[in-house]
């Protein structure tokens, strides 16, 4: 540890205060303060002036003497530097503290040559490290190549499913577009079939409310004549003068009761079977015969469409 002091402590006298690295052509100023020669003049050029980046003092010219003593140490920190770190790169053995050596392949462990010497590893198989490193180095490489030949294999079939999920859902968006098509050409034409229907409900219903509305007519008139000569026969039978009475009553002609005729009830029905359920089925059915006959359509469609058709059906019963 004082070791590790001392040599923290020299190598911070060859460490340059602008750079916080070990003296490059060190030099002194009139102050007493040391810089490297480039990291001063650059810190000169930069402020304008030429003062001492330690105590701030100016100097009239940029005198620079050569520090002979800080060459010699910083070359001695630098080397001393260098062996340090790679003295710590070096790895120890945590319980006798030497250098890690062999590789024990019993154990797959480094170990130093006071283990090998030990009671547990003993029988055990041995060989340098450096030696051991060329052959797990065959051995990963080998692994190495191996998964690379898997991870080629692999990423072709990651494009080979991407390739084929894109190409069912490209097959799935034309067979929406496909089936909305067949149903929007089947909803025009159930369409014009039900403004085709409406018209013959309409025309039908005139034809047969026209003959009832004219019996209607007969009615009302028979129903008004009836009507005044009960009116007329109530005056006579209040009439309080019997002779007025008779003599009015020989001298009609004839009543309405005697010409009244029979008035009837016209029925008019609508042909309700023309267009009951079935016959929109079969109706619907035919049309859709039609569009796979003129090859507009497939056996998909027709199934889909049957479906939703006898559904619809279903919840109008």
């Amino acid at each position: 540890m004082a070791a590790k002091d001392r040599f923290e402590s020299l190598t911070e006298e060859a460490v340059c205060p602008i750079c916080l690295d070990f003296f490059t052509d060190p030099v002194s100023l009139e102050c007493g303060h040391n810089f490297c020669r480039s990291c001063i003049t650059q810190s000169w050029d930069r402020e304008g002036r030429n003062c001492c980046p330690e105590c701030r003092e100016e100097f009239t010219d940029r005198t620079l003497r050569v520090s002979w003593a800080l060459v010699r140490l910083s070359e001695k920190a630098r080397t001393l530097s260098l062996n340090q770190t790679e003295k710590e790169s070096k790895l120890q053995c945590e319980k006798h503290q030497e250098e890690l050596k062999l590789f024990c392949e019993t154990d797959k462990k480094l170990i130093c040559f006071v283990c090998a010497a030990g009671r547990e590893h003993k029988s055990h198989s041995f060989m340098p490290i450096d030696e051991a490193v060329e052959i797990y180095k065959v051995q990963v490489k080998s692994i190495f190549e191996s998964l690379t030949e898997k991870e080629s294999d692999i990423q072709e079939k990651e494009q080979q499913q991407k390739r084929s999920i894109s190409g069912v859902q490209e097959k799935s968006h034309n067979l929406q577009s496909h089936v909305t098509s067949q149903f929007a050409e089947l909803h025009q034409i159930l369409t014009e079939k039900e403004q085709r229907l409406l018209g013959d409900i309409r025309e039908e219903t005139a034809k047969i409310v026209k003959t009832m509305e004219k019996n209607l007519q007969e009615i009302q008139e028979n129903l008004n004549s009836i009507q005044e000569e009960l009116s007329k026969l109530q005056e006579q039978i209040d009439h309080k003068e019997g002779v007025m009475f008779l003599k009015e009553e020989a001298g009609r002609k004839s009543r309405v009761s005697d010409e009244t005729k029979t008035m009837l009830v016209v029925d008019g029905a609508l042909p309700i079977e023309k267009f009951d359920r079935t016959f929109f089925y079969n109706m619907a059915l035919r049309e859709t015969s039609d569009i796979i006959n003129r090859g507009k359509t497939n056996i998909f469609s027709i199934v889909l469409f049957k479906t939703s058709f006898c559904n619809t059906l279903h919840l109008c019963v």
